[in-house]
């Protein structure tokens, strides 16, 4: 049995030391969040997963340790700078075979262990920042307002069982066909004082400053581009889910607002698109949902706290 005074090492599994371990419905829903979100930081876990924080922090320690779940070596820099720092989780092999057994989860909705050896920093930190937005939805979301996962929204036509169903390409005016994928896509529902329930859906863009705002080569990737093919899709009757919003991400506030700027000078609907810094990532659904010009108005930006 472990004693209080040893130190399990962060990064190396060590079974025996860990102690014995009986897997219990509690790591079931770890694994799950876990798994819903690739790479999920430990503060995170805890609270969605609810309870005794020292509790779940003890179970995602067995979970690594016993090869549930892993520790992506990628975080290692934040570690040796010293200091507290939340634990990042990702999937591993066993737990990915516990939730096919247990949930029936398709594995093609998992990645796991082998997948996170080869991930980089960057990539890491793209994915923390998208859970992060996520995770602060799910904790922080409005009052009376329902959170629904990618899990619950039609897919597109013909994309059902695609590994990736929430993809939208559509011709430019230049007859070159662009393509994009979101980070994350969900919905909040609200229910309207006349009793109807309205969902309004959002595709979150998370941007890390990696990707030029504009270029003059329009073949070449940037934002707007990105942008303005969001727009396109939202011109073309039934290519993107009814009342949808386009969710800017970053972590810098300087960036959203050259974005925001790029956005009035290309002359593209404000209304599509809603800001998120990483310092306030809270959305407010819709109070009432009408024509395009209501939602815009009564949708705000990213609200400070």
């Amino acid at each position: 049995m472990q004693s209080k005074q040893q130190r399990l090492p962060r990064f190396t599994r060590d079974p025996d030391a860990a102690g014995s371990f009986q897997f219990t419905r509690r790591d079931l829903t770890i694994l799950s969040i876990v798994a819903e979100h690739r790479f999920i930081r430990s503060e995170w876990i805890v609270r969605l997963a609810g309870g005794s924080e020292q509790q779940v922090l003890r179970r995602l320690s067995l979970l690594y340790h016993h090869d549930y779940l892993d520790r992506p070596r990628a975080q290692l820099d934040y570690h040796h700078r010293g200091g507290s720092h939340s634990i990042i989780y990702g999937l591993a092999s066993r737990g990915a075979g516990r939730l096919r057994r247990d949930l029936n989860m398709p594995f093609d909705r998992m990645d796991w262990t082998t997948r996170n050896r080869s991930i980089g920093r960057l990539f890491l930190e793209h994915t923390v920042l998208v859970s992060d937005f996520i995770a602060t939805q799910l904790c922080h979301g409005s009052r009376g307002a329902s959170f629904i996962s990618a899990d619950d929204i039609e897919k597109p036509k013909g994309r059902e069982e695609s590994h990736q169903p929430f993809r939208w390409s559509v011709k430019q005016c230049n007859g070159r066909s662009a393509t994009v994928v979101p980070d994350k896509v969900f919905a909040f529902e609200t229910q309207q004082p006349d009793g109807r329930v309205v969902r309004t859906h959002y595709l979150v863009e998370a941007d890390r400053g990696t990707m030029p705002i504009t270029r003059s080569n329009k073949r070449q990737s940037s934002v707007m581009q990105k942008l303005r093919t969001y727009h396109l899709l939202s011109q073309k009757p039934g290519s993107l889910p009814p009342n949808t919003l386009v969710v800017l991400l970053s972590i810098s506030e300087q960036r959203l607002n050259n974005i925001v700027q790029a956005i009035a000078d290309a002359g593209l609907p404000k209304r599509l698109f809603k800001m998120a810094h990483y310092n306030d990532m809270v959305i407010h659904p819709p109070v009432s949902v009408g024509t395009q010009e209501t939602m815009s108005r009564q949708v705000p930006s990213i609200q400070v706290a």
